[in-house]
């Protein structure tokens, strides 16, 4: 039996020799490499932090002690150590998350995969900690040189660096990049640090119990004595700055040890075992690799393998065989066209350049390619200021990380109606991440946004055309999504209508009621056009008519989508986000504007944390399926389920026009045509 399989909880870590702690870490090192092969996952963060989450748990008392660890995805060491040694079903359905989960150990404290957020956790914990007497409990929080570029945890630090008797041990992983290297003025900063032999009694608790003494003693003597002590403090820095430079952080207060080697378990128990020691507020500084110990994955030049689907664990290759084009892919090729014939469009990305698909971009245009680490919030405002200069700025995001800038998307883009186009990658149900990747919020969060409009593609050909036409409106945000992975078949249109809404399929027999079409409108938003066809032709097969339409632009609700719904029984709207405030509702709210009340059933997500299974799996548990959703249609038209379609009998119903409801067409994010741009969406 190998030692990992003989450890079941932290404590018996402690057992272990040096020799024995070495071979545990190859061990270590050789599981995850086999197992994380096999199922795809973040290989490369926790390669780098074995000897780092070793030490810790050697050194803490966890779960009496906080283990947190930044994002998440580097916790996979931690899992192990905690018992859980079954990575057969990591990140599938019912198996084990990539991130922590509370419900799977007492060692996991926070479940958010967002960067940045670990420092607020340890602030918040060992405040409570302290005001409930068990301030002699530890947070430890480990966080990447990657999410200290997140001004969240700046904040943080403040916070916790005024209060020197909490228990806080921050660890700075520093392993220069997040996915891709570091980038700005901190990565400058850490890699000019060093190690200091000094930094073992600078964290004696004594060393600052005689500091504090004579401080008081020389401040309180008068005049002579206040100068002598300046004059002491200021020789006392000096000394320690040229020595071993501390930099910013101890320009806040806290005390700093490091750099250490991140991959000697001696050197960092040592640290660890100081910073404990001091009783209050300490930075260890360790430096790790990416990777570390799998040459492949140290050779992989984009992002070390950050994340991977199923590999070769001798090579490193991909075994996955690619069906076509990843909607990533074409919206790298198609912005790069863009940007070589306007010289106006600039991209933003937050520490994400390659996986949004801006690296071909940024290949050909390097000075119109801004990567600003891991802050959402500066990216957003400051492209709002770049349209300002008279720039069009594209900000890619992942779609869930456009939740942590909403404020600035709202008052510093909506409200000066900046010509800000964003670009929401792996929007909707993204799979195997979990609750806090899956990109289900932006359609309902957006929608509160005066003057925004947002485009959902359904295919190659519509996201090439919606990019083309966000960029050209100048005067107001534009919003393109789309899923992640790769882009489904091409789907055609039957017609255009002239305000720009696809319709895509008329099946079965008009209604004979006078001013009808068919029975149900189904609008599809973006990818989920292919569900809204399939749905149709189930209904038919149950003799119900059917309309297909993809709205393209779906906020504003275009004037065509009324006047549809006015003419079918009942309205069913397809999305991938969550149905509270989502489109359907926004549609629902027009109609009722204009005097339609034609029935509408909002198909979306639920409003809950959607736990990690493939996209296929969490649609199937939401009944987003055509099965699903046309066995409820067919109880709807047939009166036994609401809400109810409209009954056969009778004149259907006439969209009044915008001037007698009193409304102005086309105004804001209402009902109507998009305000006039350089290209007409």
């Amino acid at each position: 039996m190998g030692l990992l399989e003989s450890i079941h909880s932290p404590q018996d870590l402690g057992r272990l020799s040096a020799v024995q702690m070495r071979r545990l870490a190859e061990e270590i090192r050789s599981f995850l490499i086999a197992n994380v092969s096999r199922t795809g996952g973040h290989l490369g963060p926790n390669l780098g932090v074995v000897e780092l989450t070793l030490a810790i748990h050697r050194t803490f008392n966890s779960p009496r002690d906080a283990v947190i660890f930044d994002t998440g995805h580097q916790s996979y060491v931690h899992k192990l150590v905690t018992g859980r040694q079954d990575f057969s079903t990591l990140r599938q359905q019912g198996g084990l998350s990539g991130y922590g989960d509370r419900g799977e150990s007492v060692h996991d404290v926070v479940e958010s995969s967002h960067a940045s957020s670990s420092l607020s956790w340890a602030d918040g914990i060992s405040r409570a900690w302290a005001l409930r007497g068990s301030g002699d409990r530890y947070v430890v929080a480990v966080i990447g040189d990657g999410a200290l570029t997140g001004g969240m945890a700046w904040e943080a630090l403040n916070n916790i660096a005024v209060d020197r008797d909490r228990r806080v041990v921050i660890v700075v992983n520093d392993n220069g990049r997040s996915y891709s290297p570091t980038v700005g003025g901190l990565a400058n900063q850490l890699s000019g640090l060093r190690r200091a032999f000094l930094d073992k009694l600078r964290t004696h608790r004594n060393y600052e119990d005689t500091l504090d003494f004579w401080k008081d003693r020389l401040q309180t003597s008068g005049t002579a004595g206040r100068l002598v002590y300046k004059s002491l403090h200021a020789t006392k820095k000096g000394i320690k700055d040229w020595w071993a430079p501390q930099g910013l952080f101890e320009d806040l207060g806290m005390k700093y040890i490091g750099p250490i080697n991140g991959h000697d378990q001696v050197e960092l128990e040592e640290a660890l075992t100081d910073a404990r020691n001091y009783e209050g507020p300490v930075i260890v500084h360790a430096m790790t690799e990416k990777g570390h110990g799998y040459a492949p994955a140290v050779a992989h030049e984009d992002d070390q393998f950050h994340t991977i689907g199923k590999i070769d664990p001798e090579t490193g290759e991909s075994m996955s065989s690619s069906s076509g084009p990843s909607w990533t892919s074409v919206f790298g090729e198609e912005i790069t066209a863009i940007a070589d014939e306007r010289e106006d469009i600039v991209a933003i990305t937050a520490a994400m350049k390659i996986p949004v698909g801006l690296g071909l971009m940024a290949g050909k245009h390097p000075d119109r390619v801004y990567d600003v680490g891991i802050a959402e919030q500066h990216a957003v405002t400051s492209a709002a200021g770049m349209a300002f200069g008279g720039l069009h700025p594209v900000v890619a995001l992942y779609a869930t990380f456009l939740n942590r800038a909403f404020d600035q998307v709202l008052m510093d883009v909506g409200l000066h109606r900046a010509g800000v186009t964003f670009v929401l990658d792996r929007a909707g149900v993204t799979g195997p991440d979990g609750p806090s990747h899956h990109g289900m919020w932006d359609l309902a969060l957006l929608q509160s946004v005066p003057t925004l409009r947002i485009a959902a593609p359904r295919d190659t050909e519509r996201l090439r055309e919606e990019l083309r036409e966000a960029v050209s409106v100048e005067d107001a945000p534009t919003v393109v999504r789309f899923a992640k992975g790769n882009v489904g078949p091409e789907i055609a249109a039957l017609e255009r209508l002239n305000d720009g809404v696809d319709v895509l399929l008329r099946l079965g027999s008009s209604s004979k009621e006078p001013g009808a079409e068919r029975d149900v409108l189904i609008v599809a938003v973006g990818t989920m056009a292919e569900l809204g066809l399939d749905v149709a032709a189930r209904l038919a097969d149950q003799g119900i008519s059917a309309t297909v339409i993809d709205p393209r632009w779906v906020l504003p609700v275009q004037e065509s989508v009324i006047e549809l719904a006015s003419r079918h029984r009942i309205v069913i709207c397809l999305e991938d986000g969550v149905r509270a405030g989502g489109v359907g509702s926004r549609i629902r709210q027009e109609m009722r504007a204009r005097g339609v009340d034609t029935a509408l059933n909002e198909v979306g997500l639920p409003v809950e944390y959607l736990a990690h299974g493939t996209r296929e799996q969490v649609l199937e548990r939401t009944g987003l399926t055509g099965r699903r959703i046309a066995h409820n249609t067919v109880a709807q038209v047939l009166g036994t389920k609401v809400p109810f379609a409209r009954p056969l009998t009778g004149q259907m119903s006439q969209v009044p026009s915008a001037e007698q409801n009193g409304a102005r067409p086309g105004t804001d994010n209402t009902t109507g045509s998009l305000p006039t741009t350089k290209g007409q969406p």
